[in-house]
């Protein structure tokens, strides 16, 4: 073996060179953490393996270890967000507002990562943290009362609701001018679309026409909470009443 020998100084009229820093470890984990990142800046769209590898300085050839594709890469990122949603201990006295309670947490840790909701569109939830979710939604409903049949139906109609209103939100985020609000674009949008439903020729939309107003008063949030409260109502009917003991 070879002595080993002290680092050499730098010869005159030469840059020092800095040392590379250490790399860390490729990990799923890691993998997945980069993709939310370039998500939450950039938008699903960028989020390719070819872009992951560049942010973690590899090449696309070695996230193939961990990851078999982009498909698994974003029910990989999906399963993580959900992570984020805080679960309640259900009360039978409370499940249907708990149940709200739940789709208003979903729907801010989704809009919170742009338009992660788009990967949830046309996926059974298999992973563990969205299967926890799945799992809260049917206990708060089950313990209400609703027949297995209906819970298992609702808890995916439910699903549906929060995605489609998820991506419609962030697809009005994306819309926005930079550096200007996104409610007070919207809100001169409406405006705009209020005058226009009401020009509208009252022989042929006489209904329209005269809801003009109606139509475009109430904001996200109230269209939100209007359509989890349809729902849940809904799913309540289906309850069935204790038999005579």
């Amino acid at each position: 073996m070879g002595t080993a020998h002290p680092a050499m100084p730098t010869p005159p009229g030469r840059k020092a060179r800095r040392a590379a820093p250490p790399k860390q470890p490729l990990t799923q984990e890691a993998i997945v953490e980069t993709a939310i990142r370039v998500l939450d800046a950039e938008g699903l769209e960028a989020v390719t393996m070819r872009r992951v590898a560049q942010e973690l300085g590899t090449g696309p050839a070695s996230l193939y270890a961990h990851v078999s594709g982009k498909e698994e890469l974003r029910e990989l990122m999906l399963d993580r967000v959900a992570a984020e949603v805080r679960l309640p201990v259900p009360d039978p006295a409370r499940w249907q507002e708990q149940l709200k309670d739940l789709a208003r947490e979903i729907r801010r840790v989704y809009t919170s990562h742009r338009d992660i909701a788009m990967v949830s569109m046309g996926l059974i939830p298999t992973g563990p943290h969205l299967l926890d979710i799945a799992e809260a939604q049917l206990a708060l409903m089950r313990a209400g009362g609703v027949p297995k049949r209906v819970a298992a139906i609702a808890v995916d109609t439910l699903g549906r609701f929060l995605d489609a209103e998820a991506i419609e939100e962030t697809a009005y985020v994306a819309k926005t001018p930079a550096g200007q609000d996104a409610w007070e674009h919207f809100q001169e949008y409406f405006a705009q679309v209020r005058d226009y439903f009401s020009a509208l020729p009252a022989d042929r939309y006489p209904t329209i026409a005269g809801m003009a107003d109606e139509l475009l008063d109430e904001g996200g949030d109230g269209r939100f909470e209007f359509g989890l409260d349809l729902l849940v109502r809904a799913i309540a009917s289906y309850v069935e009443e204790p038999g005579p003991s």
